[in-house]
């Protein structure tokens, strides 16, 4: 059973990645019948630590307080994708996940769990930002850049900041049910449970590097989205042959010309659910989609939500 939590802290932790954490595990509820967890805050650099937020956090416990949790979390923090970690800790760190004892990372976190090794050979979650980072140095980790967490038990990994909500209200519904976890995220005001990942959250701008050749195609694509064109007509703009333009298009953009539409039409379909109250059957014709169905259906395979769901995040209930 999940009963002893550690945070563990270096200097530069985020105060709302520690927040997080410590409004899950670390308040009293049992006036409401949930569990009372055995929390502490452990420090691998000394009693007072700095935040980015101009402010320190002191705690009296160091590594030591590590040994005896069921649960080590590790919040984000300034500094974190690229720096050196104490090897106490990552050895800490190892001895835990070797007993059975679980960690969770929120965030850039999970580049201390990498150091520690605790990535290789695991799916593991990081913030849309970083991906490629941790990606490049941990190349035996399985990143996932569009969920919000991943259960690689005994390894928990989260996206950015709220994603650790997601994640540690996870771990409690897994361990204590879903009534637990429900009452928790009550109290907190959140979902008990979010549906989608990160993905809808990523700012993908219009690939234009290394376009030499198909720069004006793709000007002229993006002006034209809600039209059907076809490799042969694309390649005519270009005085290309078909085969010639895909193998150049796929060389200067990274991807199919089908692939490369298809993402721009779902993120103009973002730009007007977020800008406007246009219906799904105009949004789906004005981005080649055609019909309400095809641009869900679409939109779902890309951002694992709804368009109507999508609409609420970024404009609110009053909008859907």
């Amino acid at each position: 059973m999940l009963k002893n939590v550690a945070v563990v802290l270096l200097d530069g932790v985020h105060p709302f990645e520690l927040g997080v954490v410590s409004e899950v595990f670390g308040l009293d509820r049992s006036d409401e019948g949930l569990p009372v967890y055995d929390f502490a805050v452990a420090s691998a650099e000394g009693p007072t630590l700095r935040t980015p937020s101009g402010f320190t956090i002191g705690t009296s416990y160091g590594l030591e307080r590590l040994e005896e949790a069921d649960l080590i979390a590790v919040p984000a923090g300034e500094g974190y994708v690229r720096r050196d970690y104490p090897a106490e800790l990552l050895d800490a760190l190892r001895r835990a996940t070797d007993r059975g004892a679980r960690v969770l990372s929120v965030c850039s976190g999970v580049f201390m769990l990498g150091a520690a090794g605790l990535l290789d050979g695991r799916r593991c979650a990081v913030h849309w930002r970083h991906a490629e980072e941790l990606a490049r140095q941990y190349p035996r980790a399985i990143v996932e850049p569009d969920v919000l967490y991943v259960d690689a038990d005994p390894v928990i990994t989260s996206a950015g900041t709220a994603a650790g909500i997601d994640a540690c209200l996870h771990l409690v519904r897994k361990e204590q049910g879903p009534q637990v976890a429900n009452a928790i995220a009550r109290r907190m005001v959140v979902p008990p449970h979010r549906d989608g990942g990160q993905a809808q959250y990523v700012d993908r701008p219009l690939p234009r590097s290394r376009c030499d050749t198909v720069g004006e195609v793709l000007v002229w694509m993006e002006e034209h989205l809600d039209e059907e064109v076809t490799v042969e007509q694309l390649a005519a703009r270009v005085h290309m042959s078909p085969r010639t333009f895909a193998r150049r298009f796929q060389q200067e953009t990274g991807t199919t010309p089908y692939r490369w539409i298809l993402r721009q039409r779902v993120l103009q379909a973002q730009r007007l659910l977020e800008a406007t109250d246009e219906t799904m059957d105009a949004i789906a014709d004005r981005t080649g989609f055609g019909t309400a169905a095809a641009l869900r259906h679409q939109f779902v395979r890309a951002l694992a939500t709804t368009p109507q769901a999508y609409r609420r995040t970024f404009r609110g209930p009053q909008a859907a």
